[in-house]
């Protein structure tokens, strides 16, 4: 339908392209709701910005149509729906592409650094400008071009009965997403895959009784209503998610929406640090009147990073198998961390 759209768009005003004279349309979206902090970035910040500031200093008006909450493509969904024009520009955790992107969720593959989303963000720029795949895989594979690196908040760990040692939670079913399930099961715990999408209602109805999480969505999704304890652990802040844009829509674009559209994208991606950061203690404070909040012993949080020590140098020796710069990248992330002061409860040792 979309190619039959330009079609008729390429006759009336002579190109191929969205693009018609003064007057742009994008879709925008992702499978997350607008309750997820990236994804009312997204709204409220990227959308709002990239309209005003072309609509300001252009002669293009900037219509959107938004898709958020899968009305369009689902969490897993975004990459392809990206790359087949589905969709324009998505936003997606890479969680959901262990296949397309194994690599991409590199900061999961050493867990337990900074809670802090500007460091880990920052962290991520360092590991990107070193390792040019991370961005080129975009356009070389899949048709679309990497606009923003986002940075999510601290993750914890909600559940419906409280805990206090590693031991207490042998044999219980936690959700998680793509590769942090590694966390679980290799500290013993029974991972059950999920999304944020379906999470209260799996919770809810008992197919896991916790979800590995940060504070935004417990309180803006209602998680704390299954899962009232809420326990900080201290995983880390990861920056695994993403903002693309299709190739082809890109190329389109006329040269001054292009340069604005770049200047959004990378004013949005420090947003996503500088928000979640912002937010991180006073959702914890909401949360402490809402439902009982905890923070871990620290040997308890050393105890579950010395369980994934194996299995940390087995993902860098499996990816490394692959031809991808595993061992590279995930010891950039531990130097990055340590440049920026971070102290880790285990430094993992990668060869």
């Amino acid at each position: 339908m979309k190619k039959i759209v330009y079609s008729l768009a390429a006759l009336a005003a002579f190109t191929s392209s969205a693009v018609r004279a003064d007057e742009i349309t994008l879709r925008i979206g992702s499978g997350h709701p607008p309750g997820v902090v990236y994804a009312g970035l997204m709204i409220n910040y990227f959308q709002k910005e990239l309209k005003e500031r072309v609509e300001a200093r252009t002669d293009h008006t900037l219509n959107i149509v938004e898709g958020y909450s899968g009305s369009i493509v689902k969490v897993t969904e975004v990459l392809e729906g990206v790359q087949d024009g589905i969709l324009d520009i998505g936003g997606m955790c890479f969680c959901f592409e262990p296949s397309n992107l194994p690599l991409h969720a590199f900061q999961v593959m050493v867990p337990f650094g900074t809670m802090d989303p500007v460091e880990s963000l920052g962290i991520a720029q360092a590991v990107y400008k070193e390792v040019p795949y991370l961005t080129d895989v975009f356009e070389e594979e899949y048709n679309q071009v990497l606009l923003s690196r986002i940075a999510d908040g601290g993750y914890n760990l909600g559940t419906k009965f409280p805990w206090t040692k590693l031991s207490e939670l042998q044999g219980e079913k936690i959700g998680g997403a793509g590769i942090n399930l590694n966390w679980l099961e290799k500290a013993g715990v029974v991972p059950v895959s999920s999304s944020l999408a379906t999470s209260y209602t799996e919770m809810s109805t008992g197919v896991y009784d916790g979800f590995i999480m940060f504070p935004s969505a417990w309180v803006n999704l209602k998680l704390y209503e299954p899962g009232p304890y809420y326990t900080l652990i201290g995983f880390g802040s990861m920056t695994w998610h993403g903002l693309t844009i299709n190739k082809d829509t890109y190329d389109e674009l006329p040269d001054d929406f292009r340069e604005i559209l770049l200047e959004v994208a990378a004013d949005y991606e420090e947003q996503t640090g500088i928000v979640n950061l912002a937010e991180y203690d006073r959702l914890i404070n909401e949360l402490r009147e809402l439902i009982t909040v905890t923070e871990i012993d620290g040997d308890v949080r050393q105890e579950w990073a010395e369980s994934l020590q194996e299995w940390v140098q087995a993902t860098a020796t499996d990816l490394d198998s692959q031809g991808l710069p595993a061992s590279q990248v995930m010891n950039l992330v531990l130097d990055q961390a340590e440049a920026q002061g971070y102290n880790w409860p285990v430094r993992y040792s990668i060869k």
